[in-house]
């Protein structure tokens, strides 16, 4: 790993420009708020090594604490802060990471087991309208919902295993804590994933497995257990049950979903891996 020390005695890794994938393209209902799946280009950028320290929070803003442990009990306006103070020394951005970032050093930082990271992004119902370049997401939530953030939790016992969960940054709690990244700035438009579905095709696509799952064998097990009669007089109660079935293996199984991403010109485009 290629490190770079930074004021206060920040420790950052480099991390190259690289592509990470974001969300899921299975296409069952259970599966709606991890859509749509993209491919994040990042540029380079720098991240902490490890969570800010109580030390080196306290130090940041001229004051002393000795204890190594994360810095936890924060709030969005102690990280701003910081990010403030530090954005003196460098050129670039310096804010919490991005769901990308993360992921994209993800086998390279560490996150002390039991304890939760505030990213940049907010909490938000799915990923469509979500950047492609590895920005933040924000902006978006209004009420209640606007302080909370997408996080990662680390599990209490293994390293290395984490979760990614909501969790809310307008007020202190334990245990739960932050990084930097340094990363480039962007002043122009975001490109994003595209913010609705295709509906049509969805209902078609719908239609169409509902039938083939649920109502053809609702009509045909009866016939070929030689109940044909029942098949005409019952249909209703047929009928109903094949929509019924067809709603049930939609919770589960659908087809895969398109994956979003950027050409080489920078154009949004659905793409296949």
């Amino acid at each position: 790993m290629d490190f770079v020390e930074g004021p206060f005695g920040l420790r950052f890794i480099k991390i190259n420009s690289k592509q990470v994938y974001l969300g899921i393209d299975k296409g069952a209902w259970v599966y709606a708020s991890e859509r749509p799946r993209h491919r994040v280009d990042l540029p380079e950028f720098l991240i902490l090594d490890t969570p800010i320290s109580r030390t080196q929070f306290a130090e940041i803003l001229g004051q002393k604490d000795g204890s190594n442990e994360p810095k936890d009990m924060v709030t969005h306006d102690d990280v701003e802060k910081i990010c403030a103070i530090l954005s003196e020394h460098f050129d670039d951005e310096v804010r919490r990471p991005s769901q990308a970032e993360w992921k994209a050093a993800e086998s390279m930082i560490k996150l002390p087991c039991g304890w939760t990271e505030l990213l940049a992004d907010e909490a938000t119902g799915n990923h469509r309208g979500a950047p492609l370049d590895g920005r933040p997401r924000v902006g978006e939530m209004i009420g209640l919902m606007s302080g909370h953030r997408v996080s990662q939790s680390a599990h209490p016992t293994r390293e290395g295993v984490y979760a990614r969960v909501t969790t809310p940054g307008d007020r202190p709690l334990p245990k739960v804590g932050f990084r930097l990244v340094v990363s480039p700035k962007r002043k122009d438009e975001a490109p994003i994933v595209p913010d609705n579905a295709n509906l049509a095709a969805n209902i078609r696509s719908e239609l169409f497995w509902t039938t083939i799952l649920g109502i053809i064998p609702s009509f045909t097990i009866p016939i070929l257990r030689g109940f044909s009669s029942y098949a005409v007089d019952g249909w209703a109660n047929l009928l109903f049950g094949g929509l019924c079935a067809g709603f049930v293996t939609g919770a589960f199984w659908r087809p895969k979903r398109a994956t979003w991403g950027l050409d080489p010109e920078g154009n949004v485009i659905q793409i296949k891996d």
